[in-house]
């Protein structure tokens, strides 16, 4: 279902993938800094997350401006929280790459907003975070991450050249939150491994997240 979400004097586009029974869980989910929801691990994502019960709002917002992806990414929130369609329980945000830094970023907004911890945010999918720029392991994007309380999950590729393994590892470790981390063995930052096909990584990255968002809520199996 596609539709257009208000934001400021603009719309952002969007695309709910719906399960078939009526979702008690959602996910919004968001591109990097290229491409748009268009995305195809995304829209591998959210037709796996959609047949399995889990409702998925992908969204395009352009602009390489995290603090405006970040707005975007509130507005969409709200308009789903505010939705007479689908009444959730609860939602996860979940972002590729830049898009899981502004996703980051909202739910340390809005878990610092005293009245809005209404539970609503569930958790956090980290898609390839960034956490640093390409040989420049020297400054890490992490004070949102060393903020966030509620549980967050990292799919990275070990060969990431944005996000060093141990460097990950050694935030993840400073996190108050509860979290976890799946490894793509050998993938880099755009998931490509040497001698697997696309649907076999988008296999095991949608596999994870499913069952993380199933460890976290209460998910019917399918």
């Amino acid at each position: 279902v596609k539709v257009k979400i208000p934001f400021g004097n603009k719309y952002l586009d969007a695309i709910f993938s719906v399960p078939e029974k009526k979702p008690t869980y959602g996910v919004i989910l968001t591109h990097g800094a290229g491409g748009d929801m268009n995305f195809s691990h995304l829209v591998s994502l959210a037709a796996y997350l959609a047949s399995h019960g889990v409702l998925c709002l992908r969204f395009t917002c352009k602009g390489l401006n995290v603090a405006y992806r970040t707005k975007a990414f509130k507005t969409v929130v709200e308009y789903l929280k505010l939705s007479d369609d689908y009444k959730l329980s609860g939602v996860f945000l979940a972002g590729r790459s830049m898009g899981s830094r502004a996703a980051a970023s909202v739910v340390r907004q809005l878990s610092q907003d005293d009245d809005d911890d209404d539970g609503f945010i569930q958790g956090l999918v980290c898609l390839s975070y960034p956490l640093h720029r390409p040989k420049l392991q020297s400054k890490l994007r992490d004070e949102d991450l060393l903020l966030i309380r509620c549980p967050v999950l990292f799919v990275s590729g070990s060969a990431d050249e944005m996000c060093e393994k141990q460097l990950l590892q050694g935030v993840v470790s400073k996190m108050k939150a509860p979290k976890k981390i799946h490894w793509i063995d050998k993938a880099n930052h755009g998931m490509a491994v040497k001698g697997r096909t696309t649907d076999d990584v988008m296999e095991e990255i949608n596999v994870q997240v499913f069952s993380w968002l199933r460890e976290n809520v209460q998910l019917e199996h399918k």
